[in-house]
């Protein structure tokens, strides 16, 4: 029993040791783009919570949500596949995202699509800045470029969406905006290196 046991362990770690660990870059970027979809989705289900029913803005924010979670999969997959340590900062983006979804929808419709035009320019400037790296790099990694570029146009397509649904009629719009882009950038710098 014990010879199975040890030959059990000895096979799991061969498997484990076996499995190339990603370029500090790459694990960086991932690291990083994990912790931004969960805190999207968190953003989601708090603006969920509150908007859920209402009777136009409950399908639109569904409908990003859903996406979110689909990128909040693909980054969960390239976390383990690719043995990335996620940031040690997620119980706090947990909490963070979905008191901002929360309170931005508790302040009206026009003030959750103005969290979601402020919060998808940020990550698509962030996107855009990664892909550009990606494609600097010697090495391709054709699948990690094209699970950013898709996850992007969807947060452009989102952007869009909070810009149609009067994102800019929410009070004081400019100042808002400005304090949840600097909000993410700073979640973006943090998860990066934490």
């Amino acid at each position: 029993m014990m010879k199975v046991r040890r030959l059990a362990v000895s096979l799991l770690r061969c498997r484990y040791y076996s499995t190339p660990r990603p370029h500090p870059a790459i694990d960086r970027i991932i690291r990083v783009d994990h912790a931004g979809e969960y805190g999207a989705d968190r953003i989601y289900t708090g603006q969920m919570a509150v908007l859920g029913t209402h009777p136009s803005a409950g399908p639109v924010v569904k409908h990003m949500w859903e996406q979110e979670k689909a990128h909040l999969e693909l980054f969960e997959r390239l976390v383990k596949e690719r043995r990335v340590r996620p940031t040690a900062l997620m119980p706090l983006w947990n909490i963070a995202g979905y008191a901002l979804g929360a309170g931005s929808a508790l302040l009206g419709k026009e003030a959750a699509m103005a969290c979601t035009v402020a919060v998808e320019q940020a990550i698509g400037e962030h996107y855009n800045d990664q892909l550009r790296e990606l494609l600097n790099r010697e090495e391709k990694d054709e699948e990690l470029l094209k699970s950013i570029k898709d996850c992007r146009d969807d947060e452009l397509d989102h952007l869009e969406t909070g810009l149609e649904h009067d994102a800019e009629q929410a009070p004081a719009y400019e100042i808002f905006s400005q304090i949840i882009r600097t909000g993410c950038k700073t979640a973006i710098w943090l998860s990066e290196r934490i």
